[in-house]
C-alpha cells in the first residue's frame, strides 16, 4: 500500500510521537490507580527506564506500542515500505534492547511485565493480569525477607528490618534537626 501523506507530512507526523505518557500508557496508569496501586513513573535509576515501577511488590511494566516493538502476530507490527533495509534494522535493535532490559530488571528481583498496546482494547482483561500479579508479588513479599537495596539504586539508609517504629523516629529527629 502506498503511503498517503508526502515525505514531509510523514516525517512531522513521525516526529510527534513520544516515549512517554502516551495513551496507552496513561490507560495503565489509570488501571493501576483503579486498583489502588501506586506506581513510579519511568525510574531512570533502573535499565530501560521502565515506564511504571511499583517498588514495593517489584514489578516493572513496560508499555509496548506494536509498531515499534514488534509485537508478533498483531496487525499493528507492519513493514514500512521504504527505506526497509533501515527499519528492519531498527526494529531489530528495539526488540534487542528490550530482551536485554527485561533481562537486567530480572536480575534485579523485578517481576517484569510486557503490556501491548493491541492488548489494552480489552481493559478488564489487563486489569486482571495486573491484579493477579500484584497480588501474587505482595504475598511473596510477605513470606520472604526483603531485599537490600544498593545505593545506586536509591537506598535508604535504614535497612528494612528495622521496626518500622524506629524508622519513624529516626525520620521525626531528622526532620526536627532541619527547623
Amino acid at each position: 500500500m502506498a503511503d498517503f501523506l508526502t515525505p514531509r507530512e510523514r516525517s512531522e507526523r513521525m516526529a510527534r510521537i513520544r516515549g512517554r505518557d502516551t495513551k496507552p500508557e496513561l490507560a495503565v496508569r489509570a488501571i493501576l490507580r483503579g486498583l489502588g496501586a501506586r506506581a513510579r513513573l519511568h525510574r531512570r535509576d533502573l535499565p530501560g527506564s521502565p515506564d511504571l515501577v511499583l517498588v514495593r511488590e517489584r514489578i516493572a511494566i513496560l508499555v509496548h506500542g506494536c509498531f515499534w516493538h514488534r509485537h508478533q502476530g498483531c496487525a499493528r507490527a507492519t513493514h514500512p515500505a521504504t527505506r526497509r533495509r533501515f527499519w528492519r534494522e531498527k526494529f531489530a535493535r528495539n526488540v534487542a534492547r528490550d530482551r536485554r532490559v527485561a533481562r537486567l530488571l530480572r536480575r534485579l528481583g523485578f517481576r517484569v511485565i510486557v503490556i501491548w498496546e493491541c492488548r489494552l482494547r480489552d481493559p478488564e482483561r489487563v486489569r486482571r493480569r495486573l491484579a493477579r500479579e500484584i497480588a501474587a508479588r505482595e504475598i511473596a513479599a510477605r513470606t520472604t525477607p526483603p531485599r537490600r537495596a544498593s545505593r545506586q539504586a536509591g537506598a535508604r539508609h535504614l535497612s528494612r528490618e528495622e521496626p518500622r517504629d524506629e524508622r519513624e523516629r529516626s525520620r521525626r529527629e531528622r526532620s526536627s534537626r532541619r527547623g
